[in-house]
This record gives structure tokens, C-alpha cells and sequence, in this order.
């Protein structure tokens, strides 16, 4: 009864979500001024528009990674180490990752100002672009933001659709000819305010969402992420975490995740209930044998200073401003994976949090959520993550294949049974009472995202 009810609202709003975004389509396209392509590097043909000068584009990338750059230092309150702003570095580090993977990615940056969306490109054969949206304003793109992140959070609803489908119109479609004719598979999104907590992969272009056709990553900046490429071994996780709490919500899920990431899935070592605490923490980080981090208890995102953010450790909160007491970069962990997130999207603080996470913690990448979901969904959602990275090391690429997996309904639960994994997984019934659950809903995936490098 539940599925043909949901049948139905969704074929009302596909119907209104097409007479929605074909409107905006056509407004935006009518409005789009100053659309400009260098190839200063390989032009490809048939896509070059007029040209602006090279020096230009270069200055006017080089100045917002230098502001940006500002702001998360003024967040955090310290200096970053940053790479060359240049967009032949830029370019030229593309290319390598592309010649030393199956990859092939390109850097978006999105900046809403008043009267327009200015959208920049840099691709590994060096094309660059610049466009202009001028029917996605900062009222109206921030919105259909809002309009998609309240849509969202119902799971039995579709009307997150349109919005996804208008925004995907503005930052996505000016750019897919340029995207298709590279055959571009990863996007680096390095994004201004309120952007930075937007759930790319919910985009949707009328037929797919946007993690079926691109590994997604969001970097803070070009210059202040580690975009180097380093092959890694499978090595061992961390896996700890806890399910009570003095002050929060429990979470019943984390002895099962703990179990089925180590030593289902991954070798390695798992440190849970009242052990999980900061000092343990940090002798088992000092034997240097992990590359990856899991940490399964409340994070959260906070309005206000670094100091108000904070992971939930069994015997106090660890402030965001504090996680560079934990040494994550002596040595340096490959990945630092908060399965339990939430963030208050759309504040520009929490964003500087979110999106900083990486070089904050000084690790190469983190994969956190942008909100909390429950304990079900995130056993599904994590349990696909590490059986992909088994065989994808591509972290990005592992990620939106778990993604996926939840979306098709590959990976799925029948009672307390999860479905569509290559080891055994039993969920206690305490959290699987919502039977008609239907996980492929974005609310149960788009949230995940990965910060940093994006392999």
C-alpha cells in the first residue's frame, strides 16, 4: 500500500518537477552572459567560445583561492600550508592523476554573488572556463537550497526532486559539454557560502542524479588540499566508537558497524563502550599501522567558533579547534571516516567546519555526513563503503558505489538481513522496526560526502 502511494506522488511530481525545471531552464539559458572558454593548453574543437585572456582567468582564480584560503584561516584560527594557485598547476596535476588512474577529474568552482552564479572549470587537457548564470541570483539559488534541503529530510517524500532538478540546471548543466567531451568521471567542488553544505550528489539532470554519473569530492580550496597521488595498499582500520551517552541520543547501531567493518570486511582493530577515549585513542594512532580512522559516535557541525563543534569520545567532547591534539598527520592517516555527522546546513561557520574537516585534522581525506541518519541506514550505507574500497581504492569511487548500490537497491534489508553485501550482516531487531524503510530515498545517501582528495 506504502510503495503504490509513493508511485503515485511520484509520478504527480516528475509531472511538476518537468514543467518546473523546463521553466528554469529556459530562464537560465536566456540568461546566460560573459559564457567564455580558454584552452591555452589542448583546445578541443567545436567548444571554444570567445576567448579571455589567460593572465585574467589565472588572476581571478589565484585571488579567490587566496580569499578562501583567508576565511578558513580565520575560522580556525592558524595558518594552512597551500600549493601553488596557479591554473597551470593546477591543470598539469589533473593530468597526472588522469595519466596514474582509471580516473579522469575536474575542478568546479561555484561562487554565488548577487546577481549571478559564476561557475570556473579547469580540466586536465587545460580547458578553462568561466560562466555566468544569471537566472540563479543568490536569493533565488539559495532558495531552491533551502526548498531542497527541507525536501530532503522527509524520506517518504519526492519534493526534493524539483529543486534538485533546477539547481543541477544552474551548476552542472552550463558545464556538461565541456565535462563530455573530456569524459570527466570526478569533480573537485570548491564552493562559497551555502553552497559548501549543499548535497551534490542528489543533483538530478531529469534522468539521473548526479552521483550516477560523477565521483564527487568537496576541497575547501585547490591550494589547501593534497591532491597528490600515492597508490595504497590495503592496510588496517580503526575502527571506534561508542552506542551510549551521558547527554545524547544512544546510537544502537555502532556495535554491529564496528563488528562488520573489523574484521568482516577489513583487518585491523576496534576499540568501543568506554574505552573509546582521547588518550586511547592516541596510543593506538602512535603504533602507526593504520591508515584509516573510523570513528562511529556523534559529530556535530556547529554555529559559531571552531570551539563549539566537537566528536563525542566516551569520556569528553573533543572540540573541533583541539583535533590536532589527536596527531593524525604523525603519521599521516590516508582517511578519517565520522559515520554519525550533522551539521546545521547552511550556516557559514558549520560549513567552514564541514568542508576544513581534512586539513583540520590533517589527514589526506575524510568522509563525513552532512546530517545524522539512522542507525539502519548507516550500517547499509557503511558496510557498502568498505566492501567497495576492498576493490576501488578510489575513494570517491567507492563512495558513490555504495551510494548507488542504496539508490538501485543492490544493497538492501529483508527483515534483519542485509542484502547484496559479500559477508554475513544481522541487524538487531531494535533498529529495523520500520519495515517499509525504502533506503534507495537520497535522505539515506546524499548526505555522505568525501572531503579533501578525492583518491
Amino acid at each position: 500500500m506504502l510503495n503504490r502511494i509513493i508511485l503515485k506522488k511520484r509520478q504527480y511530481l516528475y509531472f511538476f518537477s518537468f514543467l518546473l525545471v523546463a521553466i528554469a531552464i529556459i530562464f537560465t539559458h536566456s540568461s546566460l552572459v560573459n559564457s567564455q572558454t580558454v584552452s591555452p593548453f589542448r583546445p578541443i574543437s567545436g567548444l571554444s567560445e570567445e576567448p579571455i585572456d589567460l593572465a585574467k582567468f589565472s588572476d581571478i582564480i589565484a585571488n579567490l583561492e587566496s580569499k578562501w584560503e583567508n576565511d578558513y584561516e580565520q575560522y580556525f584560527n592558524r595558518d594552512f600550508a597551500h600549493q601553488s594557485r596557479s591554473t597551470k598547476h593546477i591543470a598539469n596535476r589533473l593530468q597526472e592523476v588522469r595519466e596514474q588512474t582509471d580516473i579522469n577529474p575536474a575542478v568546479i568552482w561555484a561562487v554565488p554573488k548577487d546577481d549571478f552564479l559564476q561557475l570556473m572549470l579547469i580540466t586536465p587537457q587545460g580547458q578553462l572556463v568561466i560562466q555566468k548564470i544569471r537566472g540563479a541570483n543568490r536569493t533565488r539559488l539559495f532558495k531552491r537550497i533551502e526548498e531542497l534541503e527541507v525536501g530532503i529530510s522527509d524520506p517518504q517524500s519526492l519534493r526534493y526532486l524539483p529543486p534538485a532538478r533546477i539547481i543541477y540546471s544552474w551548476l552542472l548543466k552550463p558545464l556538461e559539454p565541456y565535462l563530455e567531451a573530456e569524459k570527466i568521471d570526478t569533480l573537485l567542488l570548491c564552493t562559497g557560502p551555502s553552497l559548501r553544505s549543499l548535497p551534490f550528489a542528489v543533483l538530478h539532470d531529469g534522468e539521473q542524479f548526479a552521483i550516477e554519473k560523477y565521483n564527487l569530492a568537496r576541497i575547501p580550496a585547490f591550494s589547501l588540499t593534497d591532491t597528490s597521488y600515492e597508490p595504497q595498499p590495503q592496510g588496517q582500520v580503526l575502527a571506534m566508537g561508542t552506542s551510549e551517552f551521558a547527554r545524547l541520543p544512544s546510537l544502537p547501531g555502532v556495535e554491529v558497524e564496528l563488528n562488520t567493518i573489523v574484521p568482516k570486511l577489513w583487518s585491523g582493530r576496534k576499540i568501543a563502550g568506554r574505552d573509546f577515549t582521547v588518550e586511547n585513542f592516541i596510543k593506538a594512532h602512535q603504533q602507526g599501522i593504520f591508515n584509516i580512522v573510523h570513528i562511529a559516535s556523534h559529530s556535530r557541525f556547529l554555529p559559531g567558533s571552531p570551539e563549539n563543534s566537537y566528536i563525542q569520545f566516551s569520556d569528553r567532547q573533543l572540540s573541533l579547534d583541539r583535533l590536532g591534539d589527536l596527531e593524525l598527520d604523525l603519521p599521516q592517516i590516508d582517511l578519517l571516516v565520522l559515520s554519525a555527522c550533522e551539521t546545521a546546513i547552511g550556516n557559514e561557520d558549520a560549513e567552514y567546519g564541514f568542508a576544513g574537516l581534512a586539513m583540520q585534522a590533517g589527514v589526506k581525506s575524510a568522509l563525513a555526513s552532512l546530517w545524522s541518519i539512522d542507525d539502519a541506514g548507516t550500517v547499509l550505507l557503511m558496510s557498502g563503503f568498505y566492501q567497495q574500497l576492498k576493490s576501488t581504492p578510489i575513494k570517491s569511487a567507492a563512495l558513490r558505489q555504495a551510494q548507488i548500490d542504496l539508490l538501485r537497491e543492490k544493497v538492501s534489508l529483508a527483515g534483519n538481513r542485509i542484502k547484496g553485501l559479500d559477508v554475513e550482516i544481522n541487524l538487531p531487531v531494535t533498529i529495523t522496526k520500520q519495515a517499509e524503510q525504502n533506503f534507495s530515498h537520497p535522505y539515506y545517501w546524499a548526505g555522505f560526502t568525501i572531503i579533501g582528495n578525492p583518491w
